[in-house]
């Protein structure tokens, strides 16, 4: 079944200069180490990070409405360049670790100084906006910020009270941040599952379960999930959609743990 006829999830650079450099540290400390070369290869991007993260960009949903400080970019800059130095400092690996914390720190204070939206007591889908954007759930997956912290608590509550609609989960309000897309926006379902896993690590168990458990009833029968879901329950968009397949497995792994 066909969505609005957005562009999907798409990646600039730095979103997927983001996604490489998690991957890398994983695969280091839980598979087998990376070789020189591969290093090299992260040197040259890091250091390419460290120019380019504040340029503007269409962000993760593209919403055609033109090249924006989106704060979901800046945070995946903030990702690469934090665990680029988390790996050079636990393998003692070659780097420029002053230039690079100076960069990931400058991207910390850049998000959390114009990111956050007075008027919205949220942080705000791009600088300067008063728009949610519900990319903003990955802030505490990614452990940007505490998920107790109360600027934190007050954004995931922002969202509820405007994104979320049955424990579904809308990525933005078209209303309020016009993407130029016919039709009508459904829920996304990997924001769903985003949102399950911040309500679980917020420490809120009953609410996070409940949402769960209702977002699975949404699922096929083979228990697939498309990348939207209407109104009215259908699925809709890309099918079935990767990304939320991660996200739902990375939901209900944190919280079968923390339910014990």
């Amino acid at each position: 079944m066909l969505g609005r006829g957005g562009k999907g999830t798409g990646r600039s650079h730095d979103q997927l200069l983001a996604d490489l450099a998690v991957r890398v540290y994983l695969y280091d400390d839980r598979y087998q180490p990376i070789s020189s070369a591969q290093w090299d290869a992260i040197i040259t991007r890091a250091d390419w990070l460290c120019d380019h993260w504040d340029q503007p960009d269409e962000g993760i949903w593209e919403t055609r409405g033109g090249p924006k400080k989106f704060l979901y970019s800046q945070l995946m800059c903030w990702v690469a360049m934090e665990r680029a130095i988390r790996l050079a400092i636990r393998r003692g690996l070659p780097a420029d670790l002053e230039h690079w914390r100076e960069t990931r720190d400058a991207i910390y204070r850049r998000i959390m100084d114009r990111g956050w939206s007075a008027r919205l007591k949220a942080f705000a889908q791009y600088e300067g906006a008063d728009v949610l954007d519900a990319a903003v759930l990955l802030m505490p997956l990614v452990k940007f910020i505490s998920p107790t912290d109360q600027k934190w608590l007050s954004t995931l509550d922002a969202l509820i009270a405007r994104l979320v609609s049955d424990s579904l989960v809308y990525r933005y309000d078209p209303q309020a941040s016009p993407d130029s897309l016919r039709g009508e926006e459904g829920t996304f379902s990997v924001c769903s599952f985003w949102y399950v896993e911040a309500l679980t690590r917020a420490g809120r168990l009953e609410e996070a379960r409940l949402a769960f458990e209702k977002t699975l009833t949404y699922a096929n029968h083979l228990g697939l999930y498309a990348e939207q879901i209407s109104r009215t329950g259908e699925q809709q968009g890309n099918f079935p959609q990767a990304l939320t397949h991660l996200a739902l497995i990375s939901a209900a792994f944190n919280l079968d743990r923390s339910l014990g």
